[in-house]
């Protein structure tokens, strides 16, 4: 009798693994690799994106909304990826924005063309890179999507990076 159980256990946890990996367009949640489910709200997600310039010298306008609590966590950064997970450009954010949620820092010239897509995500400095993102280009506009957790994670050591925070 404990042998069936402890199948029917493997069984549930293997079918939700599957389930989470195939919905990703449309999961909330995200799950550590200690099988800890975390809420998109613990991480800095992009919830807008509006450009403005000219071709190879644009101006992002990015709008975060994230669980900043002060310099032991806030939004360190946002910035632009091409698709395959090269970074374009990032925008450092010196201080936490715990009494202005969502906010919106604008950062650029971003050395892109007109139709190249690309990805705007944000960087918690505690909690790293969420899975909501906003993907498209400067012709077409964008739109919310969901990356997997560990889509260019190496990016998180890349220059320029944050020196420290004010407040």
């Amino acid at each position: 009798m404990k042998k069936i159980c402890f199948k029917k256990l493997v069984f549930f946890v293997l079918s939700f693994s599957v389930l989470i990996s195939c919905s990703t367009n449309t999961v909330q949640s995200k799950v550590k690799d200690d099988g800890i489910q975390q809420s998109d709200s613990n991480f800095a997600n992009v919830i807008s994106v509006q450009v403005s310039g000219s071709e190879k010298s644009y101006s992002f306008s990015v709008k975060l909304k994230s669980p900043d609590e002060g310099c032991k966590q806030y939004a360190n950064w946002w910035e632009v990826i091409s698709e395959s997970g090269e970074l374009i450009y990032r925008r450092i954010l010196g201080h936490s924005h715990v009494n202005e949620q969502p906010f919106i820092r604008s950062g650029g010239s971003v050395n892109i063309s007109a139709n190249q897509t690309v990805i705007v995500r944000g960087h918690m400095n505690n909690t790293g890179y969420g899975t909501k993102a906003m993907k498209g280009s400067v012709s077409s506009g964008f739109a919310e999507i969901t990356l997997d957790k560990d889509f260019a994670i190496e990016l998180e050591q890349k220059e320029p990076l944050p020196q420290n925070c004010a407040f």
